[in-house]
């Protein structure tokens, strides 16, 4: 068996009670069936059955969840492990040389970066595009055209100087593929710029010595994003895969906007905390509120975009977004190898433009899971809640399933249709199985205490309050 090399550090104290310590039983949820056609969560398991025994590299959301699963305990140091929840660094240096029986489950597919280094994944798209082009036509190629215009430094820098002659003045953004937090990011105008970047390397102190410059991606940086309250945002969406082989893809209906703490404009494109939205940036910013946070629930979003631009246009625009998380698994689907001990939660960043168009600006492999506020904390327990739910050590589920808490599957080895008659068609094709960003029902409180969602109803969201909503934007930004 497998043994994680250092143990866990120590979960810091919080100031507000966890949702295990004020329901006892579990984080968030209560255990038997949901309303709403939501498949049953697991339940304790029987007397005499064994339990799970996990491991876990990590403090804070993900040990908690770990720690309160019933029938699940937490293995020592030389104990032999059923379930590892580990970071990507371990994965590289023990998935070969351990044995690994068939019931375990790790949280990481072994080539995991091919969608998550931002340079393989410009490149896997780009191939895929093509293959497209070649088997189904240009039309079916374009739906791929959801990333800007990229390139690979240095190995691609006389292509990308070919590029940048055409339109001179565009705006370009330098980013290092294997940072993250917006580490070694910047925004450039002037070759010169990449002049002193091949230079430098834009490498730290560290790295100066070496020979090898870092690579880097340089994308054409989108100049006209959505802006609410005169702030840029970016979305962080979750998806679920189990499997490549065949490819089963799940999407969690909760997520976040993280928006930046200055207003916007391309007068400044030095200034970071205008341009990066990523919460390591904005939270060092001098009027950073660590209490509220640059954070909108994705359901705020959506409700706000509704009442300013119509049902119809958000929904083709969360209809384009789940064609982005499609097409790209798909690009890498033929890849990455697809173990069936394996499974990745990915957190998808995408940005929408003035035209209600969405960009994929990276995919992560490691999504954070530290908790910026209370609200924070009780969305990531609750999306690792339901990962284990889907992932299912405790053998519950009979595979049929559409629904899983807040998991809704998007792809079986095909699109999945939803069920029941909840809306109309989008795009002219059949209903997706998607609910990013719905607003569902009221919050009610469990048995044990614990907040659940009441799943019974589905809140239509109307084309009205948008003065409402207007007023809204203007508490949250200090208009």
């Amino acid at each position: 068996m497998a043994e994680l090399p250092a143990a866990a550090p120590r979960v810091p104290q919080r100031t507000k009670q966890r949702p295990a310590e004020r329901g006892g039983a579990g984080l968030g949820r209560v255990a038997g069936p949901t309303r709403g056609g939501a498949a049953p969560l697991p339940l304790p398991p029987p007397l005499g059955r064994p339990r799970v025994r996990f491991k876990c590299g990590f403090s804070g959301p993900v040990l908690d969840v770990l720690r309160c699963r019933p029938g699940w305990q937490q293995a020592r140091n030389e104990e032999e492990w059923d379930f590892l929840w580990c970071d990507v660094s371990w994965l590289r240096e023990n998935f070969d040389h351990v044995y690994l029986e068939e019931h375990v489950r790790i949280c990481h597919f072994r080539n995991h970066y091919e969608l998550s280094r931002k340079n393989y994944l410009v490149k896997n798209l780009k191939r895929f595009r093509k293959q497209l082009e070649r088997e189904a036509g240009k039309l079916e190629a374009a739906r791929c055209d959801f990333f800007p215009k990229t390139f690979e430094l240095p190995l691609e820098y006389h292509l990308f100087v070919e590029e940048f002659r055409k339109k001179p003045g565009t705006t370009w953004i330098m980013k290092p593929v294997g940072r993250s937090q917006g580490k070694g990011i910047f925004l450039f105008r002037k070759l010169k710029d990449i002049f002193d970047w091949k230079m430098d390397g834009g490498r730290t102190n560290e790295q100066k010595d070496e020979t090898q410059i870092e690579t880097y991606v340089v994308q054409r940086y989108i100049e006209n994003p959505y802006l609410i309250g005169g702030r840029k945002f970016d979305l962080r969406v979750y998806i679920l895969v189990t499997s490549y082989s065949p490819l089963k893809a799940w999407l969690y209906r909760d997520g976040f906007a993280r928006f930046s703490s200055m207003r916007f404009t391309l007068n400044s494109i030095d200034d970071h905390y205008v341009h990066l939205t990523n919460v390591a940036v904005q939270k060092t910013a001098p009027d950073y509120d660590p209490e509220k946070g640059c954070k909108w629930m994705i359901q705020q979003l959506r409700q706000y975009l509704t009442a300013r631009h119509g049902t119809g246009l958000v929904e083709v625009l969360f209809a384009d977004m789940d064609n982005i998380f499609i097409k790209s698994l798909q690009s890498v689907q033929k890849v990455i190898i697809s173990d069936k001990r394996c499974f990745e939660l990915y957190g998808y960043d995408i940005l929408i433009d003035r035209d209600l168009k969405p960009w994929l600006l990276e995919v992560n492999a490691s999504p954070s899971l530290a908790a910026s506020s209370q609200e924070d904390y009780e969305l990531k327990c609750h999306l690792l809640e339901d990962t284990l739910h889907v992932v299912d050590m405790e053998g519950r589920l009979t595979g049929k399933e559409k629904r899983v808490g807040g998991f809704d599957l998007i792809w079986n080895d095909g699109p999945v249709s939803r069920g029941g008659n909840l809306g109309a068609l989008v795009n002219g094709n059949f209903m997706a199985n998607t609910h990013l960003g719905v607003q569902e029902g009221k919050k009610m409180l469990s048995k044990c205490g614990c907040e659940q969602l009441d799943y019974s109803s589905t809140t239509e969201i109307k084309h009205t309050n948008v003065e409402g909503t207007i007023l809204l934007i203007g508490l949250l930004f200090k208009l």
